[in-house]
């Protein structure tokens, strides 16, 4: 299966005894979105996975034969290996890897934090109710993928939208939803003012139903939905870093 350039999983090792970081990217995506937020962690002494999704960054059809407890199962796998180091381990995730995430952070209170960036819970797009119906009658849709401000940068994933496995992610959202009470972990949550593809109703019903006591939200002032690679990245490594510090010495 040939990938698409730059939608290649990474690995970085970082020192025996710091925290470890798992990074899952969004639907439609690949990890080429979350490599210089990767790079950034691994030169600060932490230990950074950025898996690839089952379906993700080599033909969009391969993605309609996914749904998302494929993806889950991947992103699980990681987890549990790292957790075996013995040390803390966060997750981040941009967009549906944020909501992959919290989905683990239900299912292991283990996980030391999450990092969210724009992660998506729901949609109010009135097209979406249609979503499990056309599925079974178009194969695609134009892609979301590429959402960024700023000029030049260029995000690596499909230009069309799986249907049968954007109805799929529908379904996460619902899962993931209903018991977002149960993660108690701490949470940095980043949100870009002027996102095209998450509304800011996911970030809302993150505040209202979120059983964690410990929940920071940054507003990004400059940057659209694929906020790791535009104007505001700086702002997402740097804080991360301090907040996994901060995490792991409570």
């Amino acid at each position: 299966m040939a990938l698409l350039p730059g939608a290649e999983p990474f690995t970085f090792s970082g020192a025996d005894d710091a925290a470890a970081v798992l990074l899952c990217h969004g639907f439609t995506g690949t990890p080429q979105s979350l490599r210089p937020w990767g790079e950034h962690l691994a030169a600060e002494g932490f230990t950074v996975r950025g898996p690839r999704l089952p379906g993700h960054g080599s033909r969009w059809q391969d993605m309609n034969k996914t749904r998302w407890p494929d993806w889950y199962a991947a992103l699980e796998s990681e987890l549990v290996d790292l957790l075996k180091r013995g040390r803390p381990v966060f997750v981040g995730g941009l967009s549906m890897g944020g909501t992959l995430a919290l989905r683990l952070a239900e299912q292991h209170p283990e996980i030391a934090g999450l990092i969210l960036v724009n992660p998506s819970l729901l949609t109010e797009r009135l097209d979406a109710r249609v979503l499990p119906l056309l599925s079974k009658v178009l194969p695609t849709l134009a892609g979301v993928a590429g959402d960024i401000a700023k000029p030049g940068v260029q995000e690596v994933g499909y230009d069309r939208l799986p249907l049968k496995a954007a109805a799929s992610l529908q379904q996460l959202w619902k899962v993931t939803r209903g018991e977002l009470g149960q993660v108690t972990t701490p949470v940095l949550l980043y949100r870009s003012a002027n996102d095209h593809v998450v509304e800011p109703a996911s970030a809302l019903l993150l505040h209202a139903e979120l059983g964690s006591a410990d929940l920071t939200e940054v507003i990004l002032e400059r940057s659209y939905h694929v906020a790791t690679l535009d104007y505001d990245a700086p702002t997402i490594f740097d804080g991360s870093a301090d907040f996994i510090r901060r995490v792991s010495q409570e």
